[in-house]
């Protein structure tokens, strides 16, 4: 930044002026993330986090893991620290990683607007794809790992 600023100081300052802007706009979402990351992890403990998505949950702990990452919307910045914080209280590598691949690349709340986008035989192949990868990823993460 200092750079920036003895190169150009009013660029600089509109870039961090922009930045500003753009955290003011992400901070309530971030903010209710973290807070619904802070309720489920003070309702769900460590014994009921390794009984649905622990290692040893196997293809069930992938299946829930598989449904509640296609549904949810979560950006990214927030979805790994959760994925960490799932993973210190007992979910399996495996089950993180369905989720984390569904989250990012399965999106059934998000359909409707990509067969808008994209046409329905396009929107719903590409899911299905993306699932396919998801269970795929699972697999070679939770054996790997």
């Amino acid at each position: 930044m200092l750079i920036s600023a003895s190169k150009d100081k009013k660029k600089t300052k509109m870039a961090l002026k922009k930045a500003w802007k753009s955290l003011q706009n992400m901070l309530p979402q971030l903010l209710a993330i973290l807070l619904l990351i802070g309720i489920i992890l003070a309702i769900l403990d460590k014994e009921v986090i390794a009984e649905f998505l622990g290692a040893s949950s196997g293809g069930i702990g992938l299946c829930i893991a598989a449904i509640i990452g296609s549904i949810t919307l979560i950006p990214g910045f927030a979805a790994f620290p959760l994925a960490a914080s799932l993973l210190e209280n007992g979910a399996g590598y495996g089950q993180i990683a369905m989720f984390i691949s569904t989250l990012m690349m399965v999106g059934v709340a998000t359909l409707p607007l990509e067969i808008t986008c994209f046409g329905k035989k396009t929107a719903i192949k590409r899911n299905i794809f993306a699932f396919v990868f998801s269970i795929i990823a699972a697999l070679i993460v939770g054996g790997i790992l």
